[in-house]
């Protein structure tokens, strides 16, 4: 499995890099920015070894997120007047124990197969944006299909919330929900 780096996030400010690598070598590298009045630029990306079109699959299978992605309990599609494609998500972890949950309504924009992007219409945060990227290449030894996914994130949370421990937050889940991509595309193959 051939390995690929992200270049950083263009800006001077203060960025952190966590990598997490599992037993059957997959790879997950997070980046992180801090940005003006507690915003924060996440972005984590992940090699599938899949085709495009199965990964696009996988993160548009809106209904079904919350069957496989760890902390997220619940991603409906919601009707709205607008004729755009609304979803609700709601997320929930245990940590130093307390329950925390967040709600997000997204209106989502697909490109097939490249970027599915997303843009917080109500929820939990004053700011919650971004986009699954996704990269189609072949793996040089064995000719097979690989998709570079990333998601970047742009996130503010409300005043009450630290922005690190908000921050610590995503990238934690972040490293596990694409865990639980890469592992939803194989087991679909």
């Amino acid at each position: 499995m051939t390995q690929h780096t992200l270049s950083p996030i263009e800006d001077s400010s203060r960025q952190a890099t966590a990598n997490s690598r599992t037993n059957d070598n997959a790879y997950v590298e997070i980046s992180t920015e801090k940005r003006p009045a507690k915003e924060r630029r996440i972005l984590a990306t992940i090699t599938i070894p899949q085709p495009i079109e199965q990964v696009w699959q996988v993160i548009t299978d809106y209904e079904r997120l919350a069957d496989f992605v760890p902390n997220l309990t619940s991603s409906k599609l919601v009707s709205n007047s607008e004729g755009r494609i609304r979803l609700e998500q709601i997320g929930s972890q245990c940590f130093l124990k307390f329950k925390f949950c967040a709600r997000v309504v997204l209106d989502m924009t697909e490109n097939f197969p490249y970027e599915l992007g997303f843009a917080m219409k109500e929820g939990d945060f004053k700011q919650f944006e971004g986009a699954w990227k996704l990269q189609s290449t072949t793996d040089e030894q064995s000719g097979q299909p690989i998709t570079q996914l990333s998601y970047d994130l742009s996130v503010k949370p409300p005043r009450a919330m630290p922005a690190t421990l908000i921050e610590h937050h995503i990238c934690h889940n972040l490293t596990l929900n694409l865990l639980a991509i890469r592992q939803r595309a194989l087991e679909l193959a």
